[in-house]
């Protein structure tokens, strides 16, 4: 069965699980931390974790981490910026184990 643009993008937009010490606290209180696509946006992340998750979001927030700059052998590079996602499950909602399978 051929999918669709929309069912492709969902890849698209989430990157990866953003698991740190943070998240895993968020984690008590029904949320989950994503990378996401920098120019992806709050209803596109939405539908999304809906889609690839098959839960029920309350909300997104998002925030974009900018890169720093390092220096490595005497020369300065720029890590790269981060946009992330903040998204909140709806009450009697499972939580996303991040370390299982994408359904779809």
């Amino acid at each position: 069965m051929a999918k669709t643009a929309a069912e492709i993008r969902h890849y698209d937009v989430i990157l990866a699980p953003h698991i740190t010490e943070k998240a895993t606290l968020l984690s008590e209180n029904n949320a989950v931390v994503f990378k996401v696509a920098g120019d992806a946006t709050k209803p596109e992340i939405k539908a999304a974790v809906e889609a690839l998750f098959d839960r029920k979001v309350k909300s997104v927030n998002t925030l974009v981490t900018k890169g720093k700059t390092k220096r490595w052998r005497g020369k300065d590079y720029r890590r790269s910026d981060v946009k992330k996602a903040i998204v909140t499950l709806a009450e009697g909602q499972q939580p996303i184990d991040i370390t299982e399978g994408v359904q779809g």
